[in-house]
């Protein structure tokens, strides 16, 4: 049964995202390949920023990078990372673009060897 005022860290604040995302997704385990790619492309994303700041991206960055599919993210050329670095709904630093198409690549690598990215990074 669900409570009605559940315990929050005091980080979640009062922001309904914030909330949610504390609520449905910090601190549970994550198994889905696809979603461990996203949490990845998202960290390195907020580097440096709020991760409120980046939740509230998220739904431009699903879209810009194809709903998070490393196998389509690792075939990004210049000119589609070029084209992600007008996008207002991300953020627009090239070092963090690039970046998560560089790891986009190296995640394929990891699921190569490892049967999925699930296997490799639940091993520690």
């Amino acid at each position: 049964m669900a409570t009605k005022n559940p315990k929050r860290c005091d980080w979640a604040g009062n922001d309904p995202l914030y909330i949610s995302y504390h609520d449905k997704e910090w601190g549970v385990p994550v198994h889905d390949d696809r979603l461990l790619f996203e949490f990845l492309v998202l960290e390195g994303a907020q580097a440096g920023l709020s991760w409120i700041t980046i939740l509230r991206k998220r739904p431009a960055y699903r879209k810009a990078f194809s709903e998070f599919d490393p196998a389509r993210v690792a075939r990004f050329d210049k000119r589609r990372i070029e084209r992600l670095l007008q996008n207002e709904g991300i953020v627009r630093n090239r070092l963090k673009v690039e970046s998560a198409v560089r790891n986009a690549r190296a995640y394929l690598k990891v699921q190569e060897q490892f049967g999925s990215f699930d296997a490799y990074q639940w091993q520690f």
